[in-house]
């Protein structure tokens, strides 16, 4: 019966380090997460700073554009018939800008090309 009760208090014993090595291990885990998660909300932060410089930046061309627009009328005409043109750039999202630059990199070299012939 003693040898019984030595040996249950053996596999607790076991079974109890086991049970704090996962509960440190899993402690570290939480910490480890909770300081991915704090480091992305500080990125989050600075990209937020960065949109709101970035908006004020357009909130400053738009008064520009609508100044111009407002003191010339040809500048309002001018702007108006190109619109076609660079309105798809301007609203274009990043991967669309992406494709534009290649694309006009691609005419460019393809002009190149044709001049030399």
């Amino acid at each position: 019966m003693i040898w019984w009760h030595w040996s249950q208090e053996m596999k607790n014993s076991r079974f109890c380090q086991r049970g704090r090595g996962h509960l440190v291990e899993s402690l570290t885990n939480q910490e480890v997460e909770l300081r991915a998660k704090i480091e992305a909300l500080g990125l989050e932060l600075e990209i937020a700073k960065e949109l709101d410089k970035l908006s004020a930046k357009l909130d400053d061309v738009d008064e520009m554009i609508s100044s111009a627009m407002a003191a010339d009328p040809q500048v309002k005409s001018l702007l108006s018939s190109t619109a076609d043109v660079w309105m798809p750039v301007i609203t274009a999202t990043s991967d669309e800008k992406r494709n534009f630059t290649s694309s006009i990199g691609d005419d460019n070299h393809e002009e190149n090309g044709k001049s030399s012939n």
